[in-house]
């Protein structure tokens, strides 16, 4: 008994410090950003550094508006969600209860080798591919839209595999207990089956949302990388991420506050995306 105890206590202890690393590991990361960076935008001017449209941080004075990468990650970001979500919604539904078991077990090995390509692949492969095709219609190839088109490409293993275990979860009543009310296939999959697993694809929606809105190896070899405000799909833009790994490495004084005050907002992005996500799934359960 007295060893069945220590076992027991064992345990106990060590997965309270599993979690509690994880905690702590977000605490500090927490700490760093906002105790660098926030005394630098309350410095500089909330309004100057959000707004401003000119980062010109080697000119005297040096100018720090962050402004064109705030809009250049919202941009990409949506550009991905538009390309990357609905691909694959409809490519976890095809895998559920279309896809012939041979083509199953090949397409779910194909995404889950998607899943572990680096980013830095990913990269090559729209510098290689999708700029020569998107410069065949307009500017130089490396845009907001080659951009949207790749990262739209890196979320769907996330999105289809996370949405397709969602799908999984739903009882076979509810589809059995549909089709016997006269639904049909579709019908039954669009009005029954993902509403009941609308938590599972919200969660692989947000999760896919969280990879595009913090890519950076792959977008800085296929945005253009300029701290201007795009004026249409095809013109060049920069993120908040690229712009931090681009300039960080030479980046001192203000220059490098300011960077780092750059990764603050970003990180405070990530948790507005994660609040609305926990309300709506929050309002979903209880509806």
């Amino acid at each position: 008994m007295k060893k069945q105890a220590f076992k027991e206590d064992f345990f106990r202890i060590l997965f309270f410090l599993s979690a509690a690393t994880a905690i702590v590991a977000i605490i500090l990361i927490c700490l760093f950003i906002f105790m660098n960076g926030l005394p630098f935008i309350g410095k500089y001017g909330i309004g100057r550094f959000l707004l401003g449209k000119d980062w010109s941080p080697s000119n005297s004075p040096a100018s720090f508006g962050i402004l064109p990468m705030i809009l250049g990650s919202l941009l990409i970001t949506a550009g991905a969600i538009v390309v990357g979500v609905p691909t694959g919604i409809f490519t976890s539904v095809f895998m559920v209860y279309y896809c012939p078991k041979p083509l199953y077990r090949f397409l779910k090995s194909s995404i889950n080798l998607m899943a572990a390509i680096p980013s830095i692949v990913y990269g090559f492969f729209g510098l290689q591919l999708l700029v020569p095709w998107i410069r065949s219609f307009s500017g130089n190839g490396m845009s907001v839209l080659t951009a949207s088109l790749l990262l739209g490409i890196m979320i769907l293993p996330t999105i289809i595999s996370l949405s397709e275990s969602a799908i999984r979860t739903v009882p076979a009543s509810y589809y059995s207990g549909s089709l016997a009310l006269g639904a049909s296939h579709e019908r039954t999959i669009f009005s029954v089956i993902l509403p009941a697993a609308k938590s599972g694809v919200f969660s692989a929606i947000i999760l896919g949302i969280g990879r595009a809105i913090g890519e950076t190896m792959a977008v800085i070899l296929v945005a253009g990388n300029q701290p201007i405000i795009p004026s249409g799909l095809f013109e060049g833009t920069r993120t908040m991420t690229t712009n931090i790994v681009l300039e960080m490495a030479y980046a001192s004084g203000q220059h490098r506050e300011a960077l780092i005050a750059t990764s603050a907002i970003l990180f405070i992005f990530i948790l507005m995306i994660n609040a609305c996500f926990a309300y709506v799934k929050g309002k979903s359960v209880h509806d």
